[in-house]
């Protein structure tokens, strides 16, 4: 708990720095250490509550954003990236003073250092309705800055790893998390950010997938490809994109290996989204290759669809899961549009079965050949599966049962016709006796004396 004495010493620092601001001669050496003592006391936000006004505010943005030795001016960035936090109604006074236009404007030829503190602040901003994100974009260039660096961020990673070592930095992270806020809110600008989407693709193509996989900066990566629109120009990086296409899949089948089904209903969501938005905007050659790695293959029509060990199968078992509502979307959205959105395909790629509820919410027409007999393999093999498992005909187990003479048929009805009225008369339940049911719907017969189908 903060005392008077540490309220009073932030009190007393901010003071300083107000006076040196007046006296345009600061001590830089002192300046610097002014704003690190204040920065260790505004950790605790009860130092400092009643001094990060609107007042106390435009002191600290004075030296962050002012002409003075990178030391000072990243300290004070710091102290209000951290009112920021820790402070949320201090956002309103930091729009006010213009914060956000002017960390826009120096992130553009920020350093490293710089980038991470200047990234912090804005996405601590964007938290907040009021901030004009298209002024942002179109005015101070925040979308191009933030490609400019995760070029820089790209670059570096695939140096490194000619070297053998990886090197994902803080402002890496802290540039992905700002470029995925700043892209939730859906701007009119957002088509400004594709040119990130190839620079993502690389930063994901040379960085090594951490156990479990959905970690920073990988989870990161993914969370901004989610949002982001593909045009043409991404798919014209024709080696970048198709890796990372590839990777992502490769994380799919380790985040299945490695988390608890129920986390899979957050965490994978954006994974899948991502891949969704690659199948919207890929060309016939990527689709293949996605539709090769996630769907059941015709091998696998031996078993009902969903008993193998594929990454497709594991896929449609999800979407059985109970409780998982928003990754059985996921999943069989993705697999409906790599079905080229046709209700027929669909039901021919996964079966009925899995396929049902799907077109059944969204409202989709199945045509009535999707119920009946479909046909796999290429034209020359063509077998008949079943379109409700997905199993070829051929390979359904026969049935081991033994056949019923009609007489012994007769005597099960009998059995079970006393057994239900056994159980109606214990008062538990109150249901018509089906084979009584049967019987007087004229379905069921009594057998003559010359049909009992005994042996002579």
């Amino acid at each position: 708990m903060p005392s008077q004495a540490q309220q009073n010493e932030a009190r007393a620092l901010l003071g300083f720095l107000k006076d040196d601001l007046e006296a345009k001669k600061p001590d830089l050496r002192r300046l610097e250490e002014t704003l690190s003592n204040l920065k260790l006391l505004g950790r605790d936000v009860g130092n400092v509550a009643e001094i990060y006004d609107q007042a106390g505010l435009e002191v600290l943005a004075s030296y962050a954003f002012g002409n003075y030795p990178p030391g000072g001016r990243q300290e004070a960035m710091r102290c209000i990236a951290n009112a920021l936090l820790l402070l949320p109604r201090t956002h309103p006074f930091a729009l006010k003073l213009g914060l956000a236009a002017k960390a826009a404007d120096a992130l553009r030829d920020a350093n490293q250092d710089d980038e991470f503190l200047l990234s912090r602040i804005l996405f601590l901003l964007t938290y907040d309705p009021e901030i004009d994100l298209n002024t942002l974009i179109v005015v101070h260039g925040l979308a191009d800055s933030i490609v400019k660096h995760l070029h820089r961020h790209a670059e570096a990673l695939r140096s490194s790893k000619a070297r053998f070592i990886q090197t994902p930095t803080p402002a890496l992270q802290e540039n992905l998390v700002l470029l995925f806020n700043v892209t939730s809110a859906k701007s009119v600008q957002l088509q400004k950010f594709s040119p990130a989407v190839v620079e993502l693709f690389r930063i994901l193509n040379d960085s090594d997938i951490p156990s479990p996989p959905l970690q920073p900066p990988i989870s990161l990566v993914i969370n901004a490809l989610a949002n982001l629109e593909l045009d043409e120009e991404t798919f014209k990086q024709g080696r970048e994109v198709e890796s990372g296409v590839a990777k992502l899949i490769t994380i799919l089948e380790q985040a299945l290996e490695k988390y608890p089904t129920a986390e899979l209903d957050t965490i994978a969501v954006p994974l899948l989204t991502a891949l969704r938005n690659v199948n919207e905007k890929a060309g016939p050659e990527l689709r293949q290759i996605m539709k090769a790695r996630l769907l059941p293959e015709d091998k696998e029509r031996d078993l009902p669809l969903g008993k193998s060990s594929s990454l497709a199968s594991r896929l449609l078992r999800l979407t059985t899961s109970s409780g998982l509502l928003i990754l059985t979307e996921a999943i069989s959205g993705l697999m409906f549009e790599l079905s080229d959105k046709d209700a027929n395909q669909y039901v021919k790629n996964v079966g009925y079965g899995y396929a049902a509820g799907y077109l059944m919410t969204h409202n989709i027409q199945v045509p009535e050949s999707a119920k009946n007999t479909q046909w796999a393999g290429e034209a020359s093999t063509h077998v008949p599966i079943n379109p409700v498992t997905g199993q070829r005909i051929d390979k359904e187990a026969a049935d081991s049962l033994p056949k019923m003479t009609d007489e012994e048929k007769e005597r099960e009805a009998e059995r079970l016709f006393v057994l239900f009225e056994r159980l109606k008369s214990t008062g538990v339940v109150d249901v018509k006796n089906p084979v009584e049911q049967a019987r007087d719907e004229g379905r069921f017969e009594e057998l003559s004396d010359s049909d009992t189908g005994a042996s002579e």
